[in-house]
Formats: C-alpha cells, sequence, structure tokens
C-alpha cells in the first residue's frame, strides 16, 4: 500500500524521468495509477478551497462528459487572462483555464502535475484539509 504522505514527498530523478523502458510492467502501471490519483487528490484540495458557490461548476466541468463545454471554457478563460487590462477579466483567468485544458491534452497535464508538485513543496498548507 502507497505512503499516504507520498504526495507531499518531491520526486526523485528516477521518477521524474519515468520508467526505464525493460522495467515497464503491471508494477510501473501500478505506480502510475497512484501518481495519478495523487494528482488528482491534489486537485480535489485545491477545488475544497474555492468558495462553495463555484466548488460544483469546477467538479462538473472537469467529468469526462463535459469534455465539449471544458474546451471551450478553457479556451476563453486563457484569452481572458491574456486580456486581463480590461475590466472584468483578470490574470487568475490564465492559470484556471489552462488547468481545464490540461484534463484532456497529455502534455499540459504533465506541466500541470509539475506545478503541483512545486506548489506543494513551497505552499503545502494549499493542500491542508479546507475550512468549513
Amino acid at each position: 500500500m502507497p505512503d499516504q504522505n507520498a504526495c507531499s514527498r518531491p520526486a526523485t530523478p528516477a521518477q521524474t524521468l519515468g520508467p526505464h523502458p525493460e522495467d515497464c510492467s503491471a508494477t510501473t502501471t501500478a505506480a502510475h495509477e497512484g501518481v495519478a490519483r495523487c494528482h488528482e487528490h491534489r486537485i480535489e484540495r485545491l477545488i475544497g478551497r474555492l468558495p462553495n458557490a463555484s466548488q460544483p461548476t469546477i467538479r462538473w466541468l472537469r467529468r469526462p462528459s463535459s469534455r465539449w463545454v471544458r474546451i471551450p471554457a478553457g479556451v476563453l478563460l486563457i484569452g481572458g487572462g491574456i486580456l486581463s487590462v480590461l475590466p472584468l477579466l483578470g490574470i487568475w483567468m490564465l492559470p484556471l483555464g489552462l488547468m481545464l485544458l490540461a484534463e484532456d491534452l497529455p502534455p499540459l497535464r504533465r506541466v500541470r502535475d509539475r506545478v503541483l508538485d512545486s506548489v506543494a513543496r513551497h505552499r503545502p498548507h494549499w493542500f491542508a484539509e479546507a475550512r468549513s
């Protein structure tokens, strides 16, 4: 059984490079599933820290069935982040749009996971239990 604090530990160089091609087996697949669960847990913790009114919407957007809404929403949020000098738009829209697009684009998902690892190392209190 994986260690509960495995999510909070920084990755070793071997973990960041990925498995050696000769080592690909069921164990490697199980390890990748554990890492994916760890990242999913971190994202859920961050969603839990959002205002209560926006949590259901973000969770709905993250469902696989919401892909056709999530992609345009992510692109629009990125566009709004780029136009952050205008009223009602802000730079906060850029990372939110990138996070939404990361659900569907594997290269962006890897970047998101690295950012989450960095945030977990530098701001571990962001992943603490949400206050009610």
